[in-house]
């Protein structure tokens, strides 16, 4: 197994409120598609759990721990964290922000940090609600507007 390419998208809708997560993982010429819908949630933290659950998954079924995957998607919050490494300086802070207040969302970061340590891992920033198919499809799944793959 090369390369295991994931889009991912979180939803909300009041932010707070009802919201949901979509993956889309593509390997082997296979398009395995996951989704949750969760009744009280933020946007943010819906991005971070589409990226979360689809390295979970692909970790326990597709035997791709820290393997070459890169994850596509179009949240800045994501990308920013990993690019700019935010990681670091928020784990040397304790996990304190440059606020000086804790890190929003510290329990679905941390579930990440093993991969952003990883060189075989990267992120890519795509623009969201455009002509990107697999976006859009993980749109669509983190609204809820199509149904996950069968297992």
């Amino acid at each position: 197994m090369e390369k295991i390419n994931i889009y991912t998208d979180g939803s909300c809708r009041g932010n707070p409120g009802p919201g949901g997560w979509g993956a889309i993982l593509l390997i082997d010429g296979k398009e395995i598609l996951l989704s949750e819908q969760v009744t009280y949630t933020t946007n943010q933290k819906m991005e971070l759990m589409g990226a979360i659950k689809a390295l979970d998954y692909a970790q326990k079924n597709l035997d791709c721990e820290f393997k070459k995957v890169v994850i596509y998607t179009d949240s800045a919050y994501l990308f920013r964290c990993w690019k700019e490494k935010w990681w670091k300086k928020w784990i040397y802070n304790g996990w304190i922000n440059s606020s000086k207040e804790p890190v929003a969302n510290k329990e679905l970061w941390v579930s990440l940090v093993p991969w952003f340590k990883n060189e075989e891992f990267s992120i890519v920033k795509v623009k969201g609600h455009q002509d990107n198919k697999y976006n859009n499809m993980a749109d669509l799944l983190a609204t809820g507007k199509l149904l996950p793959t069968k297992e």
